[in-house]
This record gives C-alpha cells, sequence and structure tokens, in this order.
C-alpha cells in the first residue's frame, strides 16, 4: 500500500534447524559480512588455518545465525531497513521512516488464514487502487492469478497451495489455489459493491468447507483488523494459544466466538 506493507508469514523452525552449520553461515553471509572467523571459515584455502577452539567459537556463532534466520522480528528488521534506505535515498533525506514497531497477529486455524489472507489481498481494491485482484498490483493474488493464467502453474516464491488436509499432508496451504482465486474475486465483488443482502445462493467451497456463513465471512475478510489486533483463530485454538504464552486473559475471545464459531 502507499505508507504500510501487509504481509501473511509461515515461519518453519524445523527446517532452519534441519540447516548444515555450512548452509547456515552461507545464508546469514548472503545478508551481513558476519566476522573475520565466519569469513575464513567459508573461504576454503583459509579453513584448514582455524584452531579447534576458533571452531567451536564458529560453532557458537553459527547457533545465533541459525536462531536469528527464522526469528520474525529479525525478518521484519531486514525487510524495513531496506525499504527505509530505498524510501530515504529516493526522497533525498534522513532519519526515521517507519512510524512506529510491526505488529504481528498469529493465524491460528484455517478460517484464520483465509480471512486474513483474503483481507490482505483485497486491501488495493479497498483503497481504490485496483479495479481486479489481477490488476492490483504488489500483492501475491496478482501473481498468483498471471501464473495460473500464463504457466497454468502456481506462482514461485510463494507458500504452495497444497489441497484439502490429507495424510501424509505436504507443506503448504491447506486449499485448492482455484478456490481461493474464485473467493477473493467473489469476496472483493461484494464488499465493493455493497451486495450484503444480495448475494447469490452459490457459495464457494472453502466458505462450506470452513463453517463459516457469508455475513461473517465478509466481517472477517473486510474488516480482519479491526476485529483482531492479537492471535486469531476459534476458540478453543485460541485459549490454548494464551495458556501456552503465559498470558493470563484470552485476549479476542468475545470477536472468535462471535466470527470463528462454525456454524
Amino acid at each position: 500500500m502507499s505508507n504500510h506493507t501487509h504481509l501473511v508469514l509461515h515461519v518453519n523452525p524445523q527446517q532452519a534447524e534441519a540447516w548444515s552449520m555450512d548452509e547456515v553461515l552461507e545464508r546469514w553471509h548472503s545478508l551481513h559480512q558476519g566476522t573475520l572467523l565466519t569469513q575464513m571459515y567459508l573461504n576454503l584455502e583459509l579453513r584448514p588455518q582455524l584452531s579447534e577452539v576458533q571452531l567451536q567459537a564458529i560453532r557458537a556463532t553459527a547457533e545465533v545465525y541459525r536462531t536469528r534466520l527464522y526469528d520474525l522480528s529479525w525478518f521484519m528488521r531486514h525487510l524495513n531497513e531496506h525499504i527505509a534506505r530505498a524510501a530515504n535515498q529516493e526522497d533525498q533525506c534522513t532519519g526515521r521512516f517507519w512510524e512506529g514497531r510491526f505488529k504481528s497477529q498469529a493465524l491460528l486455524d484455517e478460517a484464520a488464514l483465509m480471512a486474513c489472507m483474503a483481507y490482505v489481498d483485497l486491501n488495493p481494491i479497498r483503497a481504490k487502487m485496483a479495479s481486479t485482484p489481477e490488476d492490483s498490483a504488489h500483492t501475491s493474488v496478482q501473481r498468483r492469478a498471471k501464473a495460473a493464467q500464463l504457466k497454468q502453474a502456481q506462482a514461485t516464491n510463494l507458500f504452495p497451495f497444497v489441497g484439502n488436509p490429507r495424510e501424509p499432508m505436504p507443506q503448504g496451504l491447506p486449499f485448492e489455489l482455484k478456490d481461493y482465486l474464485e473467493l477473493v474475486d467473489m469476496t472483493g465483488r461484494m464488499v465493493r459493491e455493497d451486495k450484503r443482502g444480495y448475494i447469490d445462493s452459490g457459495e464457494s467451497s472453502i466458505i462450506q468447507r470452513l463453517g463459516i456463513n457469508e455475513a461473517q465471512w465478509l466481517t472477517l475478510s473486510g474488516e480482519f483488523e479491526r476485529h483482531f489486533s492479537g492471535a486469531v483463530g476459534q476458540e478453543r485454538l485460541l485459549r490454548e494459544y494464551h495458556q501456552h504464552m503465559g498470558h493470563q486473559r484470552t485476549a479476542g475471545l468475545s470477536c472468535s466466538k462471535r466470527l470463528l464459531n462454525r456454524a
């Protein structure tokens, strides 16, 4: 958007924990200079010169880097710094670019995930910056739609749609790409043209599968941030999440009961 960004992210600590030390260091050095010791380690000519004490120090440093590589705060730090530097260079100015720290929300179930994704993908349409999802710049739905149209494939560098949950479940979004594209298009038309009372009797298969009625879905996908400020999910998952985080109260419980209870 013109003054902010929305991201729907999947964090995979298990994948990061499986990386070798070499892969961790190579990934980190693609972003940073690292230390003199890590630079020597990645230089195959200099590596034999390292002592065991130095190798132990490198292993300890690599574990710090490994944690940072799947840490959301570090990711946002890198992303925001890159955008801020580019914007300040373009405007020929210095100083603080972002108004405040980023806000994150945990998406605990499929309904929360789909509602948030649709909310993010439809932002340009609600702001009258685009007329259709496939014309909305800087959105994942545009990239997914173009890839499906031109190559009959899924967009690269985006988490793939892998279909309905099953065993064994491949890593990806538990929906069909076609269903999601139809869902975003349908929801976008309803929000833009204010047709709450004139919805066709046909529903998206995703909405039916999640058990959310049309009025709930329009509220979720059109006013996601207004109703939720923390973790999002069904009542049971929300309670479990806050208990796991050590919170004394379950924030967002009333909205969860009203908007995410199955019909």
